[in-house]
């Protein structure tokens, strides 16, 4: 009951004052490619330091799937200035607290053009945007898919838990 206004809480905080280590960097560069490390590039450093992390999380846990790898540090492109989209904090707090209303209440407010309609749409904006810079079928189908419930499906649901615990 308690665990996702935490989570949610250190999410916010570490939008403040988002580090990527140089390192970390190279590591994405090398995976990714010439073709795609320009939609890493266009992320927002804190949603680098998302992606970074699940990546993280995926490898500590011993996942060697590149498709995985790759999803996770794309996965939130669609958020992104090659997905067109203009997410600010502001529409992030909001897009949270108007997911926590009543049901259908999100979907109403966030199908537009600006910021909560890229975040209620970013995992397809992303799928497009990856998909027409040359990255694999797996990969986009990940990042397309990356929100919903398949419990057949394991790299998905690793991706999703991956994703929910950072």
């Amino acid at each position: 009951m308690f665990d996702r206004p935490f989570y949610r809480t250190r999410q916010f905080l570490g939008a403040f004052r988002p580090t990527v280590e140089s390192a970390e960097r190279t590591d994405a560069r090398v995976l990714l490619g010439e073709r795609l490390w320009p939609l890493f590039e266009s992320m927002k450093p804190r949603d680098q330091r998302h992606s970074l992390d699940v990546f993280h999380v995926l490898k500590d846990q011993g996942d060697h799937d590149q498709d995985l790898l790759m999803a996770a540090l794309l996965h939130d492109v669609g958020k992104g200035r090659l997905a067109a989209a203009n997410v600010r904090l502001w529409h992030r707090v909001v897009y949270v607290l108007l997911g926590a209303g009543p049901p259908g209440l999100l979907r109403r407010v966030a199908n537009g053009r600006g910021g909560l309609g890229a975040l209620n749409r970013h995992a397809e904006r992303g799928a497009v945007v990856a998909e027409a810079l040359g990255a694999s079928a797996g990969v986009v189908d990940l990042i397309r898919r990356h929100h919903d419930d398949d419990p057949h499906d394991k790299p998905l649901r690793t991706l999703r838990i991956a994703d929910d615990a950072c």
